[in-house]
């Protein structure tokens, strides 16, 4: 019997799919669950729901529940797995503030979990967090796999690997679904099975580099056909990546309102057209939370009502590493871990996303070869701010916070250096004690 720690399991749908795959998963069908929450009242909706899933399942899974600071050991006492879904500071004050201050400056954002000053600001709030679930694992469940599924990914994943001694490999959602995505929105579904694709880059800027129909068939000219097409003739929500495939030859992962602010080229103050041109939907991600509060609102009473629901297994990748770290059955993921030559024109030691083989021995990372030159330099322009932030992080010293502002593509593109000084000091001012070592 495994037992399978959720650290934020107040993120209640998301718990439901890597809990609920879970229940679904014969070998890890009669687990036991440890919810972990410092909210008591999201934490109480999730073991409902869940629990509800459970008898749906047959009832086999033990789940029970702790609350705060110091239940957290006790949480994660002897666990096999250890699911991390944070969120530090919530919508509100957090990432109100992470929007909000930049704006003042003429600094524009869609999302800002992952790169530029929003990623940067949430990436040391949550690096102190996690550095405390990383010491409470190596004393009470020191074998234990940690899985991050936490933004901003490569950050958190590079902080993890590099300075504590917990087992972690990045998750993210977006590089199982990047090919299909892609194939459904040009027309090309007839190509869809038995697909072959390489996939290969840095989290939220990994690169689709191969793509095949079954026969082996290259895919990409007929795509780059279609995508220039439908840029040109219609406006959709996918523009900046499919700018991409013209512009860089590849189409990337993550998708287009994240790609938009990861670099200097569509959100400029001085270009207004572009965001209408390519259909940027700034203050994105404020908008997205305000719904989702209010919808899982209306869901949870609904929910909360049957006793046994329902679960299909999702795409998540949690429940098929556990199955196959447990069964021995081999299983292929993309996963975030340190570079050490696995992409060979990126740095060594900085956090990459590649293919990586799943089995009783861990997740060991593959070899990917060399990127293009041109995707090697996208990514090296986030990679440098991802390194800084992460030795902001773990050297405590504010001056690196600000190297790692200036080093942003979008910022820097944007804004001189004293105002990207001033606005990082007002943003740390803002966030007070969610980054106590800076003031």
């Amino acid at each position: 019997m495994a037992k399978i720690t959720f650290m934020g399991a107040g993120s209640t749908v998301f718990a439901r799919n890597v809990l609920g795959d879970a229940m679904g998963t014969p070998v890890l069908a009669d687990s036991e669950i440890a919810l972990y929450d410092i909210n008591a009242e999201r934490l109480k909706q999730s073991e409902a729901i869940l629990t509800a899933i459970n008898r749906g399942k047959g009832g086999k899974a033990d789940i029970k529940s702790y609350c705060g600071r110091e239940n957290r050991r006790a949480a994660m006492k002897n666990a096999d797995f250890v699911v991390n879904a944070i969120q530090v500071g919530g919508y509100e004050p957090a990432t109100v503030v992470d929007f909000e201050i930049p704006k003042k400056y003429g600094l524009r954002q869609t999302i800002a979990d992952t790169l530029g000053i929003g990623g940067i600001m949430r990436a040391l709030r949550t690096i102190p967090v996690l550095e405390e679930f990383a010491h409470d694992a190596e004393a009470v469940c020191p074998d234990a796999w940690f899985l991050n599924y936490t933004n901003p990914m490569a950050i958190l994943s590079g902080f993890l690997q590099k300075y504590t001694g917990v087992k972690t490999v990045g998750l993210c959602h977006s590089v199982q679904v990047c090919s299909e995505t892609l194939l459904k929105s040009l027309g090309m579904d007839d190509k869809l099975p038995g697909r072959i694709e390489k996939i290969a880059g840095i989290n939220h800027m990994a690169w689709l580099l191969e793509i095949k129909d079954k026969d082996g068939n290259d895919l990409y000219p007929e795509i780059k056909k279609r995508a220039a097409e439908k840029n040109k003739h219609e406006k959709h929500g996918d523009m900046v990546r499919f700018d991409y495939i013209e512009k860089l030859g590849y189409y990337c992962t993550e998708s287009s309102e994240h790609n938009a602010e990861y670099n200097p080229f569509y959100i400029k103050a001085k270009y207004p057209e572009l965001i209408e041109r390519f259909n940027i939907p700034l203050d994105e991600y404020p908008r997205r939370c305000i719904k989702q509060i209010a919808d899982w609102t209306t869901e949870y009473q609904s929910l909360v009502e049957k006793s046994e629901l329902l679960h299909d297994r999702s795409h998540e990748y949690a429940s098929y590493i556990m199955e196959a770290m447990i069964t021995g059955t081999p299983y292929k993921i993309g996963g975030n871990v340190l570079n050490q030559r696995f992409i060979e024109n990126l740095p060594d030691g900085c956090c990459v996303e590649v293919p990586c083989l799943v089995d009783r021995n861990g997740v060991t990372p593959c070899h990917a070869g060399s990127l293009p030159v041109q995707l090697a330099a996208m990514n090296m322009s986030n990679i440098s701010v991802q390194i800084l932030t992460i030795e902001a992080a773990f050297t405590r010293k504010r001056e690196h916070i600000y190297h790692a502002a200036m080093m942003d593509p979008h910022t820097a593109a944007e804004l001189p250096l004293d105002d990207i000084r001033k606005m990082v000091d007002e943003l740390i001012a803002a966030h007070g004690p969610l980054l106590p070592a800076y003031h």
